[in-house]
């Protein structure tokens, strides 16, 4: 049943609308997505496109310093130097551009910033206690302005399930508007954590309540928890971030995490996008791919794109 909600906001009451989701409609749709025909040139470009749109990263208990500063370098340097020469010689070639991001927790953000200067690339941070979100709101804050203060130009937020489920839609609300707020200058991506909600509706509701709070991004989930992105769960949010566009005329990014480690894959998710929100959500700066794996296997399939052969796993590195 269609209907709305209404939250408290700083301007007054602000309807937030509750829309059912065609759950059938959605994986046929998504479905249609996994039979586009791309073509040799197109897909070395989206190729070249994913892996501009990557966040590597790194989330352990077993992280190190060093670690992430291995991460760093491959975030700068995806394609290993062995590989380059075979590369260079074709026509289609164009110089390996770095990732988007480097997530990791906020302890590390200093190492991260270090081996990043001067490079552009994006420092993320995942904070509001990644990734079960257990913590009073006093400590969520703690922890995104420590990630700010140390230079994370980007937070990753996992919201409040426990208060979504129960139907407390306000707080989950009053939480973002909270943590955008402690974010400063940095972005924010919303976590949604779709595994746990369950349903389409609650996932459709979740996105439209994190655009109106002021997330930049919304995410599908942590990694942690599964299933984590799937192309109908991201239907279901892109058809969301359309709806919100339509009716404020601000553009929203997507980042789906988890569970996406083959080009293939990616290349159907960048189909979507262009069919679902057009071109200009073709950009780092609005969607995403939250997916380490995902980074060897489109260098793979670049270098057999351009040499006709696949090279020798073990010169990638497992980070």
């Amino acid at each position: 049943m269609r209907g709305e909600i209404k939250i408290k906001s700083a301007s007054g009451s602000l309807p937030i609308p509750i829309e059912p989701v065609d759950m059938v409609g959605a994986h046929e749709r998504a479905a249609s997505f996994t039979t586009r025909s791309i073509k040799k040139t197109s897909k070395i470009q989206a190729l070249y496109t994913v892996i501009r749109m990557t966040d590597l990263t790194t989330l352990e208990g077993a992280d190190t310093p060093g670690r992430v500063r291995q991460l760093c370098i491959k975030a700068r340097y995806p394609v290993p130097h062995d590989i380059f020469s075979e590369l260079q010689s074709h026509p289609d070639y164009q110089p390996i551009p770095s990732v988007a991001a480097v997530c990791v927790y906020p302890s590390l953000v200093k190492v991260a910033v270090d081996t990043l200067r001067g490079t552009g690339i994006n420092i993320a941070s995942v904070a509001t206690a990644f990734p079960s979100g257990q913590l009073a709101i006093k400590e969520k804050l703690k922890d995104v302005k420590l990630a700010v203060l140390d230079g994370a130009t980007e937070i990753d937020m996992v919201i409040n399930r426990n208060a979504f489920l129960k139907g407390d839609y306000q707080t989950v609300f009053d939480e973002i508007v909270r943590v955008k707020e402690a974010c400063g200058d940095a972005h924010l991506k919303v976590i949604l954590e779709t595994g746990e909600l369950k349903t389409y509706d609650n996932v459709r509701l979740a996105s439209h309540i994190a655009m109106e709070a002021g997330g930049d991004f919304i995410k599908t989930s942590t990694g942690k928890i599964q299933p984590a992105a799937t192309l109908p769960v991201t239907l279901v949010m892109l058809q969301a971030i359309r709806d919100f566009h339509d009716k404020t005329g601000k553009m929203i990014g997507m980042k789906p995490a988890g569970g996406i480690k083959t080009a293939k894959q990616a290349i159907q998710y960048l189909v979507m996008v262009n069919e679902t929100l057009g071109s200009a959500w073709l950009t780092p700066d609005m969607f995403r791919f939250g997916a380490s794996s995902l980074l060897n296997d489109v260098i793979r399939q670049l270098f057999k794109q351009m040499t006709g052969r696949y090279y020798y796993d073990k010169v990638f590195s497992n980070d």
